[in-house]
């Protein structure tokens, strides 16, 4: 049943500065919704989940809490992002601890990790210590550092779109970014030859693993000015952060800012298309997934937390409404996209295939856990060529008091990014779950007492889990790779080809996690205010 709600919707309160439609409510919606709202906004924050905060929300099994995807936080230091926002919100940030070390890698073939201190000058010891000869690529990693994180500490908008936003990004530049400028077009791997480091295998297999984690590609394909930025936020004056109780409390937070900012936040209800009425964003269509109502709900401005796939699909779907009047509208649905989005849809299905991730979630006796255990750690995630994916294995531990496990337990949550294809292409897709959980728990084993006794509670989850509880397209997880053309000032932008359609999230804004996300709906908060 299709009920049009256009009248309805047009009472808004006379305050306000115009209704706002956000789609999706992961941490970048979330976060958009929560600072539209305080600065007038009439917001509406619409999910088809069942909980706030999409790849960064959690469930719960046996008394264990687990996050869902993302364990650890950026940007809670004073003049970090997550800061930024939660003090204009007039809310108190979660409480957390520093992660020292942000990381442990365990190399192939050895046992002794390699620390990723948060303290600059312990980090140095260590590399100097385990890469003798490589600190001229540490160095020019920093100098790039410091230069892409003045320039991003002045809020510049990348990639500009409007007079606007070139000229926020004209403000931000200074001439300590000047120095970035000849290495724009290079690749990690371009800089190690260029320091002489070309065939330090070791070095290019740690920096492979740590790169993963964030651009998805490896030293031969992420761009330099993003690895610098990606790898220099593990030291103070920034660093790492487990959250006290889950992920979980982050989102919920940013949901009780909403709400007491006078916006609404509706979960299990799915927007299947956006309305577009002469080339601009005015509504969406939303299905109530408990009763099957299916309405219409206009807005001034749409603000979309999907993925860039995401996007088109639904703009692909969209009604379109013709003939408008101040009197009367009629529409249609069409499984066109409109002209302005030919190019986007272009570019999106040009892209390298994205990664999802097979994640297994382990709750297991405190005694499986080794003493001085760190609580992030990283090893090489190796299938002996059955499967042909040799990936990364990032592995976060809770610790003792945090709220995540019962008195005496612990949980272990190990992820790594897969190829999407096979998981939906697989004729025995529940022998290949297996085949997976084994092999992680086979190599997680090396490390933690896995004996059968200790494990309490076991569960996995792969790209189709991932595309049913988040509706992510196909199941993908972490953003674009962040290749030379796709980072930065080549990325996707925040304003869409849509006039009054917005995007947020991984995609603008990949690979660092909720505060990458909450720097994206930052600049959309702003973008939008500028045209107020």
């Amino acid at each position: 049943m299709m009920i049009d709600r256009t009248a309805q919707s047009k009472s808004s309160p006379a305050d306000t500065k115009g209704r706002v439609t956000v789609i999706g409510a992961g941490i970048g919606g979330l976060t958009a919704a929560a600072l539209l709202a305080r600065r007038g906004y009439q917001v509406l924050v619409l999910d088809q989940a069942i909980v706030p905060g999409g790849c960064a929300s959690t469930f719960k099994r046996r008394g264990f809490t687990f996050d869902v995807g993302a364990t650890q936080v950026a940007g809670l230091e004073p003049g970090g992002i997550h800061h930024r926002i939660f003090s204009e919100l007039d809310i108190e940030l979660p409480a957390a601890t520093p992660c020292d070390p942000a990381c442990a890698v365990i190399l192939p073939g050895e046992t002794a990790p390699i620390s990723v201190w948060r303290d600059p000058q312990k980090w140095q010891e260590e590399r100097q210590r385990q890469f003798p000869g490589s600190e001229p690529f540490w160095q020019l990693l920093s100098t790039l550092f410091q230069a892409s994180w003045n320039f991003q500490g002045r809020d510049p908008v990348l990639p500009p779109r409007n007079l606007w936003d070139f000229w926020q990004l004209i403000q931000a530049v200074r001439p300590d970014t000047l120095i970035t400028l000849p290495f724009t077009f290079m690749t990690v791997g371009d800089a190690l030859r260029l320091c002489g480091l070309g065939d330090n295998l070791r070095l290019k297999t740690f920096l492979d693993l740590q790169l993963k984690l964030y651009s998805q590609v490896d030293t031969e394909e992420t761009a330099l000015l993003y690895a610098a930025t990606a790898l220099g936020v593990s030291q103070a004056p920034l660093g790492l952060y487990h959250l006290q109780g889950s992920m979980q409390v982050l989102s919920d937070r940013l949901v009780s800012a909403i709400e007491l900012y006078g916006g609404k936040v509706l979960l299990r209800h799915t927007v299947e298309s956006i309305v577009t009425t002469n080339g601009k964003a005015t509504a969406t269509v939303i299905r109530n997934q408990k009763t099957g109502e299916v309405w219409t709900e206009t807005g001034d401005r749409i603000v979309a937390n999907v993925t860039a796939q995401n996007l088109v699909k639904l703009m692909s779907n969209q009604s379109v409404v013709a003939n408008s009047t101040d009197k009367s509208e009629t529409s249609e649905t069409t499984n066109q996209l409109p002209n302005q989005m030919a190019g986007y849809k272009y570019r999106v299905d040009k892209l390298p295939p994205a990664s999802g991730a097979f994640v297994i979630y382990l709750g297991v006796h405190e005694s499986a856990i080794p003493a001085n255990c760190p609580p992030h750690l990283q090893f090489l995630y190796d299938y002996d060529g059955e499967i042909g994916e040799n990936n990364s294995l990032f592995v976060s531990v809770s610790h003792p008091g945090d709220g995540r496990a019962p008195k005496g337990m612990a949980t272990i949550i190990a992820s790594s990014f897969t190829d999407t294809r096979m998981w939906w292409n697989s004729a025995d897709y529940e022998g290949l779950k297996q085949k997976y959980t084994e092999g992680a728990i086979a190599r997680l084993s090396e490390y933690f007492n896995l004996t059968p006794e200790k494990i309490v509670h076991q569960e996995s989850a792969t790209p189709r889990t991932f595309a049913r509880y988040t509706a992510r397209d196909k199941g993908v997880v972490g953003g674009i790779g962040q290749r030379v053309p796709n980072f930065g000032p080549f990325g996707f932008a925040n304003r869409t080809p849509i006039k009054n359609l917005w995007l947020v999230g991984d995609s603008t804004h990949p690979g660092e996690g909720t505060a990458g996300v909450s720097y994206s709906a930052l600049t959309v908060v702003r973008q939008m205010e500028a045209e107020f």
